[in-house]
């Protein structure tokens, strides 16, 4: 993984890149004994919102700047390899890898799969997505009034 990137709101090109280094003095260090698959589940756990992609992936600037539009929410963006992306976790849930890596980019919202793109603006539009960012904790009920 290349790394972690959070990005500030509305600004283009500024935002906090933190590079995840497999060094042992680091606090962000990687375990290197930790494979892949236990790596993204991991990070899918720790954070409420998170974004895979690939390099040069332009969707997931569509849905990173969605989500700070809409709704103010600021999700974790992880950049991945090629060959990491099989290691992604179903959109059943369920935790097993899907065969093809699934649809890129893929976000997921409180441990769960919603998608790429399209689910995104799917969930956006049907009104759906509000409530299930309060679900989750990445947003209160008292920013959205």
């Amino acid at each position: 993984m290349q790394g972690v990137r959070r990005y500030s709101p509305l600004t283009d090109g500024g935002g906090v890149t933190l590079e995840l280094a497999t060094t042992t003095n680091s606090p962000l260090a990687i375990d290197v004994t930790e494979s892949t698959e236990m790596r993204i589940r991991r990070l899918i756990s720790e954070n409420t919102v998170v974004i895979f992609t690939r390099s040069g992936c332009c969707m997931c600037h569509v849905m990173k700047r969605l989500l700070l539009s809409a709704v103010s929410v600021h999700p974790t963006v992880i950049q991945l390899e090629e060959e990491e992306i099989a290691a992604l976790p179903d959109g059943a849930g369920a935790g097993d890898a899907a065969e093809d890596g699934g649809e890129m980019p893929a976000m997921y919202i409180g441990g769960t799969r919603v998608g790429g793109l399209e689910s995104l603006v799917a969930l956006h539009l049907s009104g759906r997505l509000v409530p299930k960012l309060v679900e989750v904790g990445a947003i209160t009920e008292m920013l959205l009034h």
